[in-house]
């Protein structure tokens, strides 16, 4: 084989070409020394820690600010520990604004569950959740965003398979969040996932497509019979207290009307007990005092008065009085 020969070999290089290769040297001197400077600070913002690793290995945590780190040695990896993340549910957040998007389509398998009465019901939920141990998130579990879903997917079919679909699209909607919010937070402890549950929030619980109408007719129904019981409870409200109010007043009419009538007779029993003890002690007097007081009461009551001799035989056998039962003067004249 014949050998390659330089073709500058025994030529000189001229001064031009040596300058401009001792140029490039110190470009990319240059170059390297600048990604080397630049890769040896960092910034973490306000929100975030920096763990930085060496050779793949835990060495320290940064905070916030402008931080120094070797390079090509060590790495940093930016968490946001104060920043409040969420995992959808039965649906994606496609843009968000004013009129944010979303779509449904394609998420039916986590959303559609079976509830303890042999029911289904398409449940969607968000959860909340914030990075409290960049250490445990990082380094504890291989994904901790995959390891938190399964997490919160297998809660929520927990909950609801241990409630009726009526529990859980209407009464129940707050109790289902705030028990797979304690599971949820419960396991992340147990297996040390560095996150700390802020909330479960549930979104739209529907039954399925096919079964919406008539779902929707037993809860007309439904209303229909609450609202007629409390048409029933509010006339009960308005009729009985109001008989219970008219018995109470008969009841404590009559009650006055007996002692009333008993107070008057043990009087009448006393007046007659008192005129008996006076007869006893004085008939002749006391008969004549009952004539004139019984002749007192009943001649006001008359009206016109015919005074006669016993015989009718006197001069005026007839003599007619009227009597003014309201002047006292006539009544004397009467009396006398």
């Amino acid at each position: 084989m014949s050998e390659i020969k330089n073709p500058f070999e025994g030529t000189e290089i001229p001064q031009q070409v040596k300058i401009l290769m001792g140029n490039i040297k110190l470009i990319v001197l240059g170059i390297v020394g600048a990604i080397l400077l630049f890769s040896t600070f960092f910034t973490v913002e306000p929100e975030e820690v920096g763990v930085v690793q060496r050779f793949g290995q835990y060495v320290r945590t940064a905070e916030s600010g402008l931080n120094f780190k070797i390079p090509i040695i060590e790495t940093a990896r930016i968490v946001p520990v104060e920043r409040q993340l969420k995992q959808e549910f039965g649906y994606r957040t496609i843009e968000t604004g004013i009129q944010s998007q979303y779509r449904k389509a394609g998420f039916q398998d986590e959303s559609l569950m079976l509830t303890g009465d042999l029911n289904l019901a398409d449940v969607e939920w968000v959860v909340q959740y914030r990075i409290s141990d960049p250490y445990n998130y990082l380094f504890k579990v291989r994904n901790p965003e995959k390891t938190l879903r399964d997490m919160s997917e297998a809660a929520m079919r927990q909950v609801v398979g241990n409630r009726t679909v009526n529990e859980v699209l209407t009464i129940g909607r707050a109790a289902v969040a705030l028990r797979v919010q304690e599971i949820l937070q419960e396991l992340n402890i147990e297996y040390e996932t560095g996150v700390r549950i802020d909330q479960v929030v549930l979104q739209d619980l529907n039954p399925p497509d096919p079964v919406k109408p008539s779902f929707n007719a037993v809860n007309e129904a439904q209303q229909q019979r609450e609202t007629l019981i409390n048409q029933a409870r509010s006339d009960y409200n308005r009729v009985i207290p109001r008989a219970r109010g008219e018995a109470m007043q008969t009841i404590q009419q009559a009650e006055g009307y007996a002692v009333n009538r008993t107070n008057t007779a043990l009087g009448e029993v006393a007046a007659f007990n008192a005129v008996h003890l006076e007869y006893q002690r004085a008939p002749e007097i006391t008969k004549r005092r009952i004539y004139y007081e019984t002749m007192q009461e009943l001649l006001p009551k008359l009206g016109n008065k015919i005074i006669t001799d016993q015989d009718g035989a006197n001069v005026l056998p007839l003599l007619q009085m009227q009597m003014n039962s309201t002047n006292p003067a006539t009544q004397n004249q009467s009396g006398n």
